[in-house]
């Protein structure tokens, strides 16, 4: 007998078939591949950001961080899609590997911050690793080109576990272990090993080569007809749509690193009124938050599609307006209230990045998606480096804390 309708067995069949139909056609090792892209290209970057405050020490702003670990990438995701083409995948996930390795060996192996010699040591560090990150996203991106749209989908949740792996790898070591920073960040180092077993014996390479082999072919037909003049105009007027809206959303999105980096390590109580028992424990807890907010709704692509992205951004500027005036005034008088605040501005963040790079794929050419998909990482980045410059020459950080200083809340000095 079929069962009754609204009955357990008749809505959990409805569930595992409705499930099924969402993941029909996904390839697991596929998935399982760009997962791990996500997740290794990416957890270097955040443990740096997890660590800015023992990195550079209480007296230097952690934007400068942050301007360290995005700039590079910047600057390699505006040149590379001219010619990391030229440049075959198997290379470059050996040079990602090898260079993000040797920058956390960098940082890690520094002696503890003291003068400006050793910070300037560990920053050399963290430049590598941007360098590998960014060069990484732009290739991955563009990979997922060749692995269809679950391949983009396992990026996104895996970068998205990158934040909330890095975050809580980072605090859970150093504050609830109780290793030392040093053997923490040596630890971590390893990490990259993952990212070319991943793209060596697990990928499928062979739809790789299959692809590129067809389009060599395709080029070299149009070339012979003389059609590249057109079919370069025609999918330069095609891009504009769709990178244009894109880029504004990752933009205004982005400069949500202005709160976690210059706005979040002043968002302090006392003591008596937290879970905490020391003031350093605030900042990577804010980390972890929002990590897991932007793991939940990275991991939402095949569930759920935003059509217009403009408002993500809106609502983002809102959370900012928000945590400034706590900053100032405590307008929210529980830490667990800032808790939530950042944990939906995470969800607001990991929404725009999935949705901008699928609405790419939808309605950039084929011939053209490569080259937009990690085009696009572009904005991403420099939004995160508008971020950075804001914190650092504006001095927002040491602003809000004189502030509070000020107003007899010396707590951001205890740090």
């Amino acid at each position: 007998m079929l069962p009754l309708p609204g009955s357990p067995s008749s809505t959990r069949a409805m569930f595992r078939a409705r499930l099924g139909a969402v993941f029909a056609g996904a390839d697991v090792r596929v998935c399982t591949a760009f997962w791990l892209f996500g997740l290794i290209n990416n957890v270097l970057y955040v443990i740096i950001l997890s660590a800015a405050l023992d990195l550079v020490g209480p007296n230097v702003p952690k934007a400068v961080v942050l301007l360290a670990d995005i700039i590079p990438s910047f600057l390699i995701k505006l040149c590379a899609p001219y010619f990391i083409h030229l440049v075959p995948y198997w290379l470059r996930i050996i040079l990602f590997a090898v260079t993000s390795s040797w920058g956390m060996l960098l940082i890690a192996l520094a002696p503890p911050y003291t003068d400006g010699v050793t910070i300037t040591t560990k920053m050399a560090g963290v430049v590598l690793a941007s360098l590998s990150s960014g060069a990484g996203e732009l290739s991955f991106l563009g990979l997922t080109h060749y692995y269809g749209s679950f391949s983009q989908a396992a990026w996104g949740s895996g970068t998205g576990a990158a934040g909330l792996i890095g975050a809580a790898y980072y605090s859970i070591t150093t504050t609830s272990i109780g290793l030392s920073v040093k053997t923490s960040l040596l630890a971590s180092s390893f990490l990259p090993l993952i990212m070319l077993l991943s793209f060596f014996l697990m990928l499928p390479r062979r739809l790789l080569r299959q692809a590129t082999s067809l389009q060599n072919h395709d080029e070299n037909v149009e070339h012979e007809e003389g059609n590249d003049d057109f079919s370069d105009r025609e999918d330069h007027g095609l891009l504009a749509d769709p990178l244009s809206q894109s880029t504004a959303s990752l933009k205004s999105s982005e400069l949500i690193y202005l709160i976690n980096q210059s706005v979040a390590p002043t968002l302090l109580f006392p003591l008596n009124e937290t879970p905490f028992t020391e003031y350093r424990s605030f900042y990577p807890t804010y980390a972890t938050i929002y990590q897991i907010g932007v793991f939940i709704s990275r991991s939402s692509l095949p569930f759920l599609r935003l059509p217009y992205l403009y408002s993500m951004g809106l609502l983002q500027c809102l959370n900012l307006a928000l945590v400034i005036l706590q900053a100032l005034y405590m307008i929210l008088p529980s830490i667990y209230l800032v808790f939530a605040l950042i944990f939906w501005e995470g969800l607001l963040g990991g929404l725009v990045y999935v949705n901008t790079y699928a609405k790419v794929s939808d309605e950039v050419p084929e011939a053209q998606r490569e080259f937009a998909l990690g085009a696009v990482s572009v904005s991403d980045s420099a939004g995160i480096s508008l971020a950075a410059l804001v914190g650092v020459v504006g001095g927002v950080e040491e602003g809000l804390c004189g502030w509070q200083v000020g107003k007899g809340k010396d707590w951001c000095r205890r740090l």
